[in-house]
């Protein structure tokens, strides 16, 4: 039907929590610690739309990222604007990639990263 969410682990869940809400703007719905775990459940919102799960684990091991790992590639955002979130990223401190072409859509986007490395695109809408 719909994908429901995606979960995240963090590697230090202070800095994952504000760069998924302060910086990208994601909503926070609920939070809980899980002492059973010593893990905290941050469930996160675009708007109204329930996507992404942040979890933190003490000491989760890495993961690559790059060069292309097998796994999960990269999270996509569609954004109205590809632009003026470049540039507002940008002001945040994020170092982002610059902005290319679709070859197939001919729509813009561009990557960054989260704190632990996952590659961000945004794509325009």
């Amino acid at each position: 039907m719909k994908i429901h969410h995606i979960a995240i682990i963090g590697s230090n869940y202070e800095v994952s929590k504000k760069f998924y809400t302060e910086i990208l703007g994601l909503h926070i719905i609920r939070e809980v610690y899980r002492e059973e775990r010593q893990s905290y459940k941050l469930d996160l919102a675009i708007e109204d739309h329930y996507v992404i799960e942040l979890f933190s684990f003490p000491d989760p091991p890495p993961r690559p990222s790059r060069p292309e790992a097998c796994g999960l590639r990269h999270l996509a955002f569609s954004v109205e604007n590809v632009n003026d979130t470049r540039k507002e990223l940008v002001r945040k401190g994020l170092n982002c990639e610059e902005i290319r072409i679709d070859e197939f859509t001919g729509k813009e986007f561009f990557f960054t990263q989260d704190p632990d490395q996952l590659p961000l695109e945004f794509y325009e809408a």
